[in-house]
């Protein structure tokens, strides 16, 4: 994440303010029409939402299969996706984006998302939409440990096994991305903190840094395979992704057992996209059970309740690991406690980091 500067100073690039969007009522338009104009306008531009992330490279080959698209991603953090939106305008160049749940009502209170209701809207558990359409959560995630094995002799299953290692830790960049801050909260909710107490995670990653063991390598395949991550924290579909890439069996992954954070990713269909009726097209694929299934190959948990083969099913960490994980209770408050963590992490964590 950006912050709440960045995000404010990206409205200073927009080119004409009070431009209006190209759908004034998708409510109003069918299924039938939508698929039909996707189908005209021939193109889909997303952002955030490469293919190596969640399985959303087989997700993107059946979009554009099945509506004749052209399709290109820029992969941006969820707060760089919401400023290139404001930015741009009715300049656009990103019809979809897939942000983390924090930064859907801070898209939509900026006036850039188009409402769209799948056909599936009901389905949705109500913690995972918004009640108007803005944005609505496709899947999700749980906050876990990988593990090289081959580097870390006891793979940590818990917060607290962590504290007592010799290795490095790797979160990524806090002030940037969902992920990472939801590193930070899983820890904060372990030591008894929670989405408007976050001083037990950073805490936590601050006696890390000072213990020299905070790691600032990006989690990334390229990283890991070269022997630069010892121990990330990621959410599981990425733990899960990232191993078997490289090897599954060198790879360890678990849920931390004093408990984690679960939340998820949803897209946003930018208001002044040049292809609207492509991305409103997509987001009723995500959710339908086809979609929800290539998101379950990508080892991301459907939000659907979608019946998986097997097979899918089975590449999933098992249920019972999940039996201490939390979703955010108050979406306002972590909104408001997500803002102030970029700086928060730089003046208690960073500053200790040798």
């Amino acid at each position: 994440m950006l912050g709440v500067s960045v995000l404010g100073l990206a409205a200073c690039g927009a080119t004409k303010e009070d431009a209006a969007p190209v759908v004034k009522d998708p409510s109003s338009i069918t299924l039938k029409e939508i698929e039909t104009k996707a189908k005209e306008e021939g193109t889909i531009n997303s952002v955030g939402m490469p293919d190596s992330w969640a399985n959303w490279g087989e997700t993107w080959n059946n979009v554009t299969k099945k509506y004749t698209l052209k399709h290109s991603d820029t992969d941006l953090s969820s707060a760089e996706e919401i400023a290139k939106m404001e930015s741009e305008k009715d300049n656009a160049t990103a019809d979809i984006g897939d942000v983390g749940i924090s930064f859907g009502p801070i898209a939509e209170q900026k006036g850039l998302t188009l409402p769209y209701k799948t056909s599936h809207w009901d389905e949705i558990p109500k913690w995972a939409k918004d009640d108007n359409g803005d944005w609505v959560v496709g899947y999700q995630g749980t906050i876990a440990f990988l593990t090289n094995k081959n580097l870390v002799k006891n793979p940590p299953k818990s917060w607290n096994d962590i504290l007592k290692g010799n290795y490095k830790v790797t979160i990524g960049d806090v002030q940037r991305g969902a992920q990472n801050q939801m590193g930070v909260l899983a820890a904060a909710m372990a030591f008894g903190g929670d989405e408007t107490n976050i001083k037990p995670g950073l805490d936590f990653f601050a006696k890390l840094a000072k213990q020299g063991r905070l790691s600032l390598t990006d989690a990334k395949p390229a990283n890991i395979e070269k022997g630069e991550v010892e121990v990330a924290i990621v959410w599981d579909f990425n733990a899960l992704n990232y191993a078997s890439q490289i090897n599954r069996d060198q790879f360890d992954v678990c849920i931390p057992k004093e408990g984690s954070v679960v939340s998820g990713y949803t897209t946003i269909i930018n208001k002044y996209a040049k292809h609207p009726y492509a991305a409103m097209a997509t987001r009723e694929y995500i959710l339908s059970d086809q979609g929800q299934i290539n998101l379950a190959k990508g080892f991301a948990r459907p939000i659907r309740d979608v019946k998986l083969p097997q097979e899918v099913a089975d590449k999933l960490l098992p249920k019972e690991e999940y039996k201490n994980v939390t979703p955010v209770k108050d979406q306002k408050a972590w909104e408001k406690t997500a803002s102030t963590l970029p700086q928060l992490w730089q003046e208690e964590v960073l500053v200790n980091v040798k």
